[in-house]
C-alpha cells in the first residue's frame, strides 16, 4: 500500500458530517492526544520501570498516522506530499546526515 493509498482508505472513516474547519481542527487535536498516548508508554517504560509495549506504542503510531492523514485531507493535499516536502527540507538541513550544531542553529527561514 502506497502512503496516499492509505489516505484514501483511512479517510473512509472520517465522521462525514464535519466541515472542513472541523476537520482540520479534529486531526490536529487528535494528533496532539494521540502524541500524548505514545509519550505516556514511553514515560512508563523510560521513568517507571514498565516493560516497553511495543504492541500499544505501534496502535498509537497507527492512529497518529490516521490523524495526519486527515490533517492533509483537511488541507486538500496528498499524504506523499507532506512526507516528501518534510524530506526535502530535512536534505536541506543535514545534507550530510544530522549534526548537533545544525539543529541548535537554523538558518534564516529554516522552520
Amino acid at each position: 500500500m502506497t502512503i496516499n493509498e492509505y489516505q484514501v482508505l483511512a479517510m473512509t472513516t472520517l465522521n462525514p458530517a464535519l466541515s472542513r474547519r472541523d476537520v482540520m481542527i479534529n486531526s490536529v487535536m487528535g494528533l496532539c492526544g494521540e502524541a500524548g498516548e505514545a509519550i505516556d508508554i514511553v514515560k512508563k517504560w523510560h521513568a517507571q520501570g514498565h516493560p516497553l509495549d511495543k504492541e500499544r506504542l505501534v496502535k498509537e503510531l497507527g492512529d497518529v498516522a490516521w490523524y495526519l492523514a486527515e490533517a492533509a485531507t483537511a488541507l486538500d493535499v496528498k499524504l506523499e506530499d507532506v512526507l516528501s516536502a518534510n524530506i526535502e527540507k530535512l536534505k536541506k538541513r543535514y545534507p550530510d546526515g544530522f549534526e548537533t550544531e545544525k539543529s541548535l542553529v537554523r538558518l534564516k527561514g529554516d522552520l
